[in-house]
């Protein structure tokens, strides 16, 4: 198939905000933050990606449509929606390029920025191109994102991660609500849990995620299209959301139905700045904040599910 891609140069700033509304507009997105990359290099032990990677300092939100949309309209909601933005935060160039291309081309450009990485004390997430020797204790993930999101070398994945690392176990039944690639499920399968079921609106990223749960031969892993309210039709030990700060606080009233009691939520793609909404709406609708964690301007939330909500931070 081929694509259409839509290059948006922003800043890092800006990143949650253009997401969140191209999210919505059911499209694929890859993001090539220089200060991500930069903290790769610096922070992990692993040679991530080549320097010619780091030249400019500007954020590239690349979107991609198929080539049989009016990518006129597209173009045109996506500037308008940037004039809107930039009245509240620092969008940079603002620049909207576009370009055509085929998916095998795609996939090939992304391997430039994607190799083998330890997310957490046990987690590897490796790429299926690459050769990997497991030392003990890891376990190692394999992962073709495709056209999907979620590689975990983004923070929010990386954060949501080290949470269910900490906290799923062999008596965890797990929910992934817009599970991208797949990447949570198959941690949360692999961490021990005894049953994982993800969901995501987008189609590719549901064939993405089957995708990769077969590279992986986990068998107690579910993936269903559609809402979550609709396709989930039990209740979970642990449900994990990397899904950004407005989808979050629009799912908070609800996702406590499908939690156990003392069920956990893990919450992420929350920029710092919205820490503190993110938190209030989760104690107003009766959770406990039972942890918070950031890694630059990102933060990841962990709450219990509560009749008697208490105010622990």
């Amino acid at each position: 198939m081929n694509w259409i891609e839509v290059s948006i140069i922003t800043t890092s700033e800006a990143v949650e905000a253009i997401t969140s509304f191209i999210h919505d507009m059911g499209a694929n997105v890859s993001i090539l933050d220089p200060n991500d990359l930069k903290d790769f290099k610096t922070e992990l032990n692993w040679v991530i990606l080549d320097d010619s990677l780091l030249v400019s300092d500007d954020t590239i939100i690349k979107v991609y449509f198929p080539e049989d949309v009016k990518i006129e309209d597209k173009v045109l909601y996506v500037k308008e929606k940037l004039k809107y933005i930039s009245q509240f935060v620092d969008i940079g160039k603002g620049e909207v390029n576009i370009c055509k291309i085929d998916e095998e081309d795609w996939a090939n450009e992304w391997k430039k920025y994607y190799t083998t990485i330890k997310v957490s004390n046990r987690i590897v997430i490796k790429p299926t191109w690459e050769e990997y020797i497991k030392n003990d204790g890891e376990v190692v993930i394999e992962l073709d994102p495709g056209m999907a999101f979620g590689t975990g070398t983004h923070e929010t994945t990386r954060l949501c991660i080290k949470l269910l690392e900490k906290y799923v176990n062999s008596k965890s039944i797990v929910f992934d609500v817009g599970c991208g690639s797949g990447i949570l499920s198959i941690c949360s399968s692999k961490l021990g849990a005894t049953k994982v079921v993800g969901c995501d609106l987008d189609p590719i990223a549901v064939s993405a995620s089957n995708k990769n749960i077969s590279l992986n031969k986990v068998s107690n892993i579910e993936i269903r299209e559609g809402n979550f309210l609709d396709v989930f039709d039990d209740t979970a030990d642990v449900i994990v959301s990397n899904i950004g700060a407005d989808a979050i606080i629009f799912i908070t009233s609800i996702v406590g139905k499908f939690l156990r009691k003392n069920g956990l939520f893990i919450s992420s793609g929350i920029i710092l700045d919205r820490t503190k909404e993110v938190k209030d709406t989760l104690q107003k609708n009766n959770f406990s904040i039972i942890e918070i964690q950031n890694e630059g301007e990102w933060v990841a939330i962990i709450a219990r599910k509560d009749k008697y909500a208490k105010i622990l931070y």
